[in-house]
């Protein structure tokens, strides 16, 4: 004890004579890419009770402070915690407690994988799955309910498509549903077969029918999912994220969990809305506690392109007399969106098809109020006729876009679209020029959560796997620096944030992360190899490798 009480005085002399601040942590000796509003690149900095508290050389810094934990950044790479702009943690969540279907390239291979996680879990009353795409098989179909039935006669099955805006189903899971005879859903569709019955795939809307009889985890089971997808996203270097489009259920769940501290990762929530709950969401007030804040909506305009739901201005190029669909009427958005506009509450929706997108940034001009700092975004912009592009000027939209989609789709992309349309596809980089600044994620578990294979898309138009020279659309590229801005400060910015994060700055939340690799000077090959070797939220390392 004495030794203790020595070893303690010691420190305090030194440090009381040395005149050094005490802080918690200090980093040093580190390539320090601040993200601030000159892009300065430092040494060091310190921080305190979760915050940074100054930022400069080493020997500045290490003249000044003395820190109880101090961390030797052996001339490695500092960066902003990379914030996704566009996710879902309760979808990541699940799927890691369900059959991952991502890369499974037939409906064999599909089969096979069911059975091996049915015979993984026998005690399971469902087989849920995700991550299927007909646009890697060689029939480039979608597939029936009657694989499934022949393997799986007795249990329900249910298999969301990569982009999650299809299911694929078998009968049983069909069972508890009234389908006779077939309804039409307004937003929505049931592909029906040769025999005039449902084939097994059910479109947007109509995939509610049967995920409403999917009985839902207990609580702390969803906590356990939960906090196993958080991991996942710390060790990729993600601090923060947005969870695009949460229910009561799950809003109520994630502030109960939050306050219990059982959840860390920061979240931004857009509340799910649709003409059915318009009228109570808006009755929802902000809210804002330590790491969670609920101030937004998320609204869906069209389905995805992959399952030609997307809404497109002429038909798809690949289906005779297929345009595909709004989710609601013109006038069920118009009439959210005016209720919405009259509250604080940011307004995002979901528009993929070139028809979605000028509906709802047509209906956001008419209803928002230039002068005010409303910061209304659309999420994916994935096609937006050329005609419409200066509207995201006009206005003050926000492009909330996922680079990955444009690597991951382009191939069959062109198929769906054809020559003329795919060319203001994914056009990242002509939406930056209208805004100013994009804000960058990844869709996930749509995508993978990787923020490097994010960065690696944007600014190389390529997935890490390919090793073409040449990306897609390269005049839609973004650079470095502003791959850089769109995962970190952009981001804080799209969500109203740009005063407590995105950036390493005093007074800013202490989120910062340390890699491998050098993402402004090194290779692409390097790059596309580079490992998170920690992970900081508010000073606390939460990953480390």
């Amino acid at each position: 004890m004495q030794k203790v009480f020595t070893l303690l005085l010691n420190v305090f002399l030194i440090a009381g004579c040395t005149g050094k601040q005490r802080v918690d942590l200090v980093v040093h000796n580190a390539k320090v890419y601040t993200v601030d509003s000159v892009f300065s690149v430092q040494e060091s900095f310190a921080v305190k009770n979760g915050v940074f508290v100054a930022v400069g050389d080493n020997e500045e810094i290490l003249s000044t402070y003395a820190g109880k934990e101090e961390i030797d950044g052996r001339n490695m790479s500092i960066y902003p915690g990379f914030y996704d702009s566009h996710g879902h943690l309760f979808g990541l969540a699940n799927l890691l407690d369900q059959v991952d279907l991502n890369g499974t390239k037939s409906v064999s291979e599909v089969i096979v994988r069911l059975q091996e996680y049915e015979k993984a879990y026998p005690e399971r009353e469902w087989i849920i799955g995700g991550g299927w795409d007909q646009n890697l098989w060689e029939v480039k179909e979608f597939p029936v309910k009657d694989s499934l039935d022949h393997y799986f006669p007795d249990k329900p099955v249910y298999l969301s498509r990569t982009d999650y805006h299809a299911a694929w189903v078998n009968s049983k899971a069909m069972e508890a549903v009234d389908l006779d005879p077939i309804p039409k859903i307004e937003g929505g569709k049931i592909i029906i077969d040769e025999e005039k019955q449902p084939s097994g795939i059910f479109i947007d809307n109509a995939m509610d029918l049967i995920a409403r009889q999917i009985p839902l985890p207990k609580e702390a089971a969803a906590l356990e999912m939960l906090q196993r997808a958080q991991d996942s996203l710390f060790s990729s270097g993600l601090t923060s994220i947005v969870d695009a489009g949460i229910g009561e259920t799950e809003r109520k769940l994630f502030k109960k969990l939050y306050a219990e501290d059982s959840l860390q990762i920061r979240l931004y929530g857009m509340m799910s809305v649709n003409p059915s709950n318009v009228s109570d969401v808006v009755k929802i007030k902000p809210f804002n506690s330590g790491n969670m804040s609920v101030r937004s909506v998320k609204i869906l305009a069209d389905g995805a392109l992959g399952s030609r739901g997307a809404a497109l201005l002429d038909r798809y190029s690949d289906e005779e007399g297929t345009k595909g669909f709004l989710l609601h009427s013109p006038e069920g958005l118009e009439t959210m969106i005016k209720k919405l506009a009259k509250t604080g509450l940011q307004i995002n929706t979901h528009a993929i098809g070139d028809s979605a997108n000028r509906i709802i940034l047509d209906l956001y001009g008419k209803y928002i109020e230039p002068e005010e700092d409303r910061r209304w975004r659309i999420e994916h912009a994935q096609i937006v006729n050329p005609m419409d592009l200066d509207k995201f000027k006009a206005f003050q939209i926000i492009p909330s876009i996922q680079p990955t989609h444009a690597t991951s789709d382009n191939e069959w992309a062109k198929r769906r679209l054809g020559e003329r349309r795919i060319r203001y596809a994914y056009a990242y980089k002509d939406l930056l020029d209208q805004y100013g600044l994009v804000a960058l994620g990844t869709d996930f578990p749509v995508e993978n959560y990787d923020p490097i294979r994010t960065f690696y898309a944007a600014v190389f138009r390529a997935e890490i796997s390919e090793s073409s020279e040449m990306g897609f659309q390269m005049e839609n590229a973004l650079s470095r620096e502003e791959a850089l801005k769109g995962m970190t400060i952009w981001s804080a910015y799209a969500c109203f944030q740009e005063n407590d994060r995105g950036s390493i700055e005093v007074g800013k939340d202490a989120d910062f992360i340390m890699l491998d690799q050098d993402l402004m000077e090194a290779s692409k090959e390097q790059i596309s190899q580079a490992q998170v070797l920690r992970t900081v939220l508010a000073g606390k390392t939460v990953f480390r490798r």
